[in-house]
Parts: C-alpha cells; sequence; structure tokens
C-alpha cells in the first residue's frame, strides 16, 4: 500500500478528475448544487471587486462564478488533471488566472494578497491541513475572510454510514470512532479499487487550528436543502435527517 498522505491524495485526484468532474454542470455536481452553494454564495456576498482566491479550485466552476459576481479570481489546485479541466471549461473573458499548488505552501503569493479565500471541499484532503490554514491566514488582508467547506467531521467519520433493514430501507445513520484522526478512503469512485482520499479530523480539532492560526471563528453552517431544491430534487429528503456537509466562516484579525 502506498503510504496514505497528501502527495497521495493529489495522485488519486489526478487519476479520477475527469470521471469525477464529467457530469458536472456550472454549479459543480448536485450536492454542490443544492447543498454547498446555496450556502457559500450567502457567506460570501457582496463579491464585486474584490480580490478572491479559489484554493482548491477542481475544475473551476466556483472560480467562474465568483468571476461572474464580479470577483478578481485566482485559483489554485494540487492536481495537474483538474487544473487542465478548469482552464479547458474556462472562458478567458473572465480572467481567472489558474496556478498549481499545494495549499499547504503557497510561494507564488505574497502576503496580504486576497481580501477573500473560498476553499470548497478541500481542507479535508490534506495531510498537513494546519500548514494550508495558517498559510490562508496569512494570504490574507487584515479583516479578509476565509470560507471553507469540509465533510462534517461529526457524521463522515471511520465506519460511518446509513444502517438499513433487510429490505433495504435507511433506518439510521450510525457514528462510529469518532475520535479515531487520520487517513481514510471514501466511498468513491464507487467502480473503482482505488478511492479518493481524505484525513478525519474531529470539530474539536478544527476549531483549535483555527484560533492557532490567528483566525477568527464567526460561524458555522450546516448546509440543508432548501424547500426550493427539495422540489426540484425530492430524494434530498433524507439530508433533513443528517448533515453531510459543515461550513466554516472566519476572519483575519488586525
Amino acid at each position: 500500500m502506498n503510504k496514505w498522505d497528501t502527495e497521495e491524495a493529489i495522485r488519486r485526484w489526478d487519476m479520477h478528475a475527469g470521471n469525477f468532474t464529467a457530469k458536472y454542470t456550472e454549479e459543480g455536481d448536485r450536492s454542490r448544487e443544492v447543498l454547498l452553494n446555496p450556502a457559500l454564495q450567502a457567506c460570501m456576498r457582496p463579491l464585486g471587486g474584490k480580490k478572491v482566491l479559489d484554493a482548491g479550485c477542481g475544475e473551476g466552476y466556483l472560480s467562474r462564478k465568483m468571476a461572474r459576481a464580479g470577483a478578481l479570481v485566482e485559483a489554485v489546485d494540487y492536481s495537474t488533471e483538474m487544473l487542465r479541466l478548469a482552464k479547458e471549461r474556462t472562458p478567458s473573458a473572465l480572467g481567472i488566472t489558474y496556478h498549481h499548488g499545494n495549499l499547504e505552501k503557497l510561494e507564488m503569493f505574497g502576503d496580504q494578497s486576497f481580501d477573500l479565500i473560498v476553499s470548497n471541499m478541500v481542507i479535508q484532503d490534506l495531510a498537513h491541513y494546519e500548514q494550508a490554514i495558517a498559510e490562508m491566514q496569512r494570504l490574507l488582508v487584515p479583516g479578509g475572510r476565509f470560507i471553507f467547506s469540509i465533510l462534517h467531521p461529526c457524521f463522515q467519520t471511520p465506519q460511518s454510514g446509513w444502517v438499513k433493514d433487510d429490505t433495504g430501507k435507511k433506518l439510521y445513520w450510525k457514528v462510529d470512532q469518532y475520535f479515531n484522526e487520520g487517513p481514510l478512503e471514501q466511498a468513491i469512485p464507487y467502480d473503482q479499487e482505488e478511492k479518493f482520499l481524505y484525513f478525519h479530523r474531529t470539530l474539536s480539532s478544527y476549531v483549535q487550528t483555527i484560533i492557532e492560526a490567528g483566525l477568527l471563528l464567526e460561524g458555522m453552517i450546516e448546509p440543508k436543502p432548501s424547500a426550493e431544491m427539495l422540489e426540484k430534487y425530492p430524494h434530498f429528503h433524507e439530508d433533513l435527517n443528517v448533515t453531510n456537509f459543515l461550513i466554516f466562516t472566519t476572519r483575519r484579525l488586525g
């Protein structure tokens, strides 16, 4: 088995980038459309004229959304395959600059370069997340904001998942081994032996890391589907039973 670290996570993202994003729309995948995007957009407003970093941009859908909302966007990702897709899918008129880099150390950017940094479902994919969060603090102007989403650490744990009856009906969501921090494989891609790699941490570990980085924790959001989204996608009713995601909103002091 390969060592489960950030480099291994990168290798797997490069391997699966095309398949993972093949059905992406300009809202990303369905979970992003229904749950993450509405909550993130509410946190980010207003974007007009702000210098924004999409930290872990993937194939760039969120970068494009922010640019169309008036932000001056730079984007970075550690997967060369994701960056290739991002450049292919991004009209040059949007003015987005894509960079190759690992959030754990972004030497291409100077101190206090951005008004806002958004990292959507990325921090969990880094072995050295403390370094990455400290790096985001370095890159923000005083008063600048860092917003990031992750798999919810209280519900997405080692051995978590739906418990079903003999007919396959979902009964309840099981949580287990919450305090076992470390690397795990996700359930996706379903048809591949090597799954995506992520790193489980407790909620308190994330909060303490934010504080130690010199960021003010302003809020936490657990996204749930709106009535409009439930009408459009009724199967998301099960997301009213347990939340899959958590969004942190933070601000640089001073």
